[in-house]
């Protein structure tokens, strides 16, 4: 049966009423609800031979989204995570359909119960020192994106911020002198310091003597001073990592992202000595169950647990040093 329900009404009011106004939405949950729907009606154009603004509520019934989900894993390879964050946004909007248009509630209520799908969770990767040292020496430095480069990737070595915190920085938000840090607001709007070691702020010191910008600017621009995007940052990555692979062959065998660095800093904490609960301030986690997965990654942790247990049918006895004399004969 038809309703009255108009679907591009909803869909704006959506956007325009209930997540800026309402939630105050942050600009990267805007824009990956955006870019879910322009998929959907994309999707909805080629199989139902609709224009969007033709479309009504009772188009995007559970088969055909059941379609949409599959369409996305199977024809553009999204993964399974990629395919629960675009499930989450058609939740997000049949849940405002829900209250504002009650009549449209058993389809609603079909579409909320699409579940999420469960996906195997792969072990963390990140660089060793060595890999991060070719990463490091990768840039050319006689080159003004050689220094920007060297500078990014130092900065997002050593402080775990996100590519989106990254590019995101600006002049103002780098504090020199006593008590060197960077400042960004990250997830749920949590402004964070990040303090910074001397070379990264030695790094940091000479590249924005060279930038010559002003407080709002960004501190990593691209070649035509405009913030760099993540697409950029994650080439810029690449670019250096094939160069790195030259001189380090352990990077062959890994796929290095800007989240990868991330990681990097974290486990460079943990293997320091530093607690949980401070490397979860340190990254801007909501909680100390995220910090968790570093520890499964990190072998030598593991393997300094182990050396503690004793090994089975082995009797455990006192340590006693051989003779004087036959330990000499023993080192000639």
């Amino acid at each position: 049966m038809k309703t009255d329900a108009d679907f591009p009404t909803l869909l704006q009011a959506f956007f325009t009423d209930r997540l800026m106004r309402q939630c105050q939405a942050s600009p990267h949950t805007i824009a990956s609800y955006r870019d879910t729907f322009r998929l959907l009606l994309a999707f909805a154009k080629e199989r139902l031979k609709k224009a969007p603004s033709m479309l009504h509520l009772e188009d995007l019934d559970t088969p055909f989204l059941g379609a949409f989900l599959d369409h996305l894993e199977k024809e553009r390879a999204n993964g399974a995570r990629s395919r629960n964050a675009r499930l989450a946004a058609l939740h997000s909007f049949f849940r405002y359909v829900a209250l504002y248009e009650p009549r449209v509630s058993a389809l609603s209520q079909r579409v909320l119960a699409i579940p999420q799908k469960r996906y195997h969770r792969t072990q963390i990767q990140f660089l060793t020192r060595p890999e991060i040292e070719a990463l490091m020496a990768a840039p050319d430095q006689t080159t003004w994106a050689g220094r920007r480069d060297r500078t990014l990737l130092l900065v997002a070595v050593q402080t775990g911020l996100r590519v989106s915190e990254l590019i995101g920085l600006r002049c103002e938000h780098v504090v020199l002198g006593s008590g060197t840090h960077v400042q960004c607001t990250g997830k749920g709007r949590k402004v964070r310091c990040t303090p910074l070691r001397r070379e990264a702020a030695d790094a940091l010191r000479a590249w924005l003597a060279e930038r010559k910008g002003q407080p709002a600017d960004h501190v990593f621009p691209n070649a035509r001073d405009r913030a760099l995007s993540t697409d950029g940052v994650e080439y810029i990555l690449a670019k250096h990592v094939a160069t790195a692979r030259q001189y380090c062959p352990t990077l062959e065998t890994k796929r290095v992202t800007p989240h990868v660095l991330r990681h990097t800093a974290a486990m460079e904490l943990l293997q320091n000595g530093v607690d949980r609960s401070i490397i979860a301030l340190w990254l801007g986690h909501e909680s100390m169950e995220t910090t968790q997965a570093y520890l499964h990654a990190d072998m030598a942790l593991k393997e300094k647990a182990l050396s503690k247990a004793a090994p089975f049918g082995i009797k455990i006895r006192r340590y006693r040093p051989d003779d004087k004399l036959l330990a000499f004969l023993k080192d000639l």
